[in-house]
Order: structure tokens, then C-alpha cells, then sequence
């Protein structure tokens, strides 16, 4: 199926996913395995479903300072490079009518790019994306709204744009206060902005340690959505919630989902397990255990396993082409 960067058809699928109270994944990928281990994750929900087509938004970040995800594509750190990379190896999976992940259709995503220091990804880059996380979010409130404005309608005529209307929380990091008013001021953020999507503050703290450690504030989700009149909030931080807390997102409002931090987390440590079962036969020299290859299979076969089912949760058994 076809990479989408069009922003009417990508559009058209955000509208079709909020019809069928499905919250489309926005998995992340530091690496070529993770890639095509959210491939996978889709076209197994599309062949349990009988669905002839699985959206699924394929993400990274560029510079971000807690997780430069396009750094961490190849060994030599370059983000520039790991993101055309990436690009490349999208294509080359999905492009082929062959494919094994023909019933994928995959809308790229640039995650958390700084107006300053992510500029060549949001300008020059942006012609690879379906959407990008415009993230002004260390700059003053009226700054922001500024900046993600003069984005918008510079690009926003070309790709989807998440806008952000203050500092998310990272685990080790205190919460800052925020205003009684949040919702009103979310609401005055997105109408002078014409942003598509709002990254909102729903809770939950990012690059977790650990499930179950965070919170998730359905009420302010369904009383944003209420006020903005559509569903069109991004949560992050969610590997930091139980699938209790994830289950029914969509009902309160929320239209994207982004994960990365457990599911490259378990899929890690599930490799390592396995490694350090046959470790006999990696010092004897056998190649087969010894190879890299192995433990990237199995990290890609355990982080297929854990975005299926997110995606179970997140009502793709809702999605109708």
C-alpha cells in the first residue's frame, strides 16, 4: 500500500478514524527493525479483520532532546541521514504490490521538531511526512502561539500539524502548575493557531520507567473535546499507563496515540532473556546464536506482539475503509 504524505487524504483518514472511534497508533522507530515491526503489527490486524486496508503512522523524532529517535538510526548519530534512511526502507517495504505488508497504509509522522534546531526536518523534510509535531513548547505561551501559527500557515497547507500549548511532563521532571482555565486556553491556542491536532497535557509523564506509574485524565480529555468541538487530541506518554487506562480512548476524544518508550523497552529486555538462555552456545561459537540477527528477530517479533495489542485497544476493531 501506498506511503500517504497528501494532506487531504491524510485528513480523510483522521476524519474516517474519529467517525469509527478508532485512535489511529502513532508508533515511534529509533531503528530499521522497529519499522518493520509496526509494518507487521498492521497487517495483522488487517488480516484478522478481513480489512483491506490498517492505517498506522509510522514516527520520529529528529534532534528531541530525550529521545532523538532519527539520531538513533544508524551508528553514525547523523539525524538527517537516519531519517532519509528510514524514508528509503519505508519504501521499500510498502512500495512493492508483492509486499507482505500490502494492507498498510502508512502516514509518516516527525515527532517533537523544534522550531529552531529541527528546522531543515519541518521545512526542506517535511515533503516525507503525512503530519508533523510542531513543538514550541520551551518557548513562552504567546511565543509559541506565535511560532505555530507563522508554521501552519507556511506549511500547514501540506501536512497536518500537532501543536502544543505548554511543557508536557517527562518522569524525573516536576509538573508545572497549570491554570484552572485549561481548556479555554486550549481552545484560544487552536483556534489562533489552526493547528489540526493538539498534543495535550492528559496526565501522563513520558520516557517512563515502568506501566502503571502515571496518570490520565479522561475528564479534561472529554471536556478539551467538548470544547474544541471535534476529536482531535494527541496523547503522549502513554507507555506509562496500564491497558486498563488505555482501553476506550477514542470515546473521550482522543484521535492520536503515541507510543514508543515500552514497547522498545519489553521488546529489549524479551531479547536479552533469550540471549542470556543460550549464552552456552553463543561462547561455543555456534553462529546461529552468536549472530545479531537473533536477538533483533526476537525484538522484533515481541514489539509486533505488544502493538497489536495497543491496537486492539485502541478500537481498530471499530476501523471501516
Amino acid at each position: 500500500m501506498p506511503i500517504i504524505t497528501n494532506r487531504a487524504k491524510s485528513m480523510e483518514i483522521a476524519e474516517k478514524l474519529a467517525d469509527c472511534g478508532t485512535s489511529i497508533a502513532i508508533f515511534g522507530t529509533a531503528s530499521h527493525w522497529n519499522t518493520e515491526a509496526i509494518l507487521m503489527a498492521a497487517q495483522r490486524i488487517a488480516e484478522k479483520y478481513e480489512l483491506e486496508t490498517v492505517p498506522v503512522v509510522v514516527s520520529s523524532t529528529f534532534t528531541y532532546d530525550h529521545m532523538a529517535q532519527a539520531a538513533r538510526m544508524l551508528h553514525c548519530g547523523d539525524p538527517k541521514l537516519g531519517l532519509i534512511s528510514n524514508m528509503a526502507h519505508l519504501h521499500a517495504l510498502c512500495d512493492d504490490k508483492y509486499s507482505p505488508y500490502r494492507n498498510v497504509l502508512v502516514l509518516p509522522h516527525l515527532d517533537h521538531a523544534d522550531p529552531i534546531k529541527d528546522r531543515w526536518a519541518l521545512t526542506t523534510g517535511a515533503q516525507y511526512f503525512s503530519s508533523v509535531m510542531f513543538d514550541a513548547q520551551r518557548f513562552p505561551y504567546e511565543q509559541n502561539l506565535q511560532m505555530t501559527k507563522d508554521y501552519v500557515d507556511a506549511y500547514g497547507g501540506d501536512v497536518l500539524v500537532e501543536g502544543i500549548m505548554e511543557m508536557l511532563n517527562v518522569e524525573g521532571s516536576s509538573r508545572a502548575e497549570q491554570a484552572d482555565n485549561y481548556c479555554e486556553r486550549a481552545k484560544e491556542f487552536v483556534d489562533a493557531t489552526g493547528i489540526d491536532f493538539l498534543v495535550a497535557d492528559l496526565g501522563t509523564e513520558q520516557q517512563a520507567s515502568g506501566t502503571g506509574c502515571g496518570a490520565y485524565y479522561g475528564d479534561r480529555a472529554r471536556k478539551l473535546t467538548e470544547v474544541l468541538n471535534k476529536k482531535m487530541l494527541v496523547l503522549h506518554g502513554t507507555s506509562c499507563l496500564t491497558n486498563d487506562q488505555i482501553r476506550g480512548l477514542s470515546d473521550d476524544g482522543v484521535l492520536r496515540v503515541n507510543m514508543w518508550t515500552r514497547i522498545a523497552r519489553e521488546a529489549g529486555q524479551y531479547a536479552a532473556d533469550r540471549t542470556a538462555a543460550m549464552m552456552d552456545k553463543v561462547h561455543s561459537g555456534d553462529f546461529d546464536a552468536a549472530d545479531s540477527r537473533r536477538y533483533l528477530r526476537d525484538c522484533t517479533e515481541k514489539a509486533t506482539d505488544i502493538m497489536v495489542e495497543m491496537m486492539e485497544l485502541f478500537g481498530y476493531a471499530n476501523w471501516k475503509p
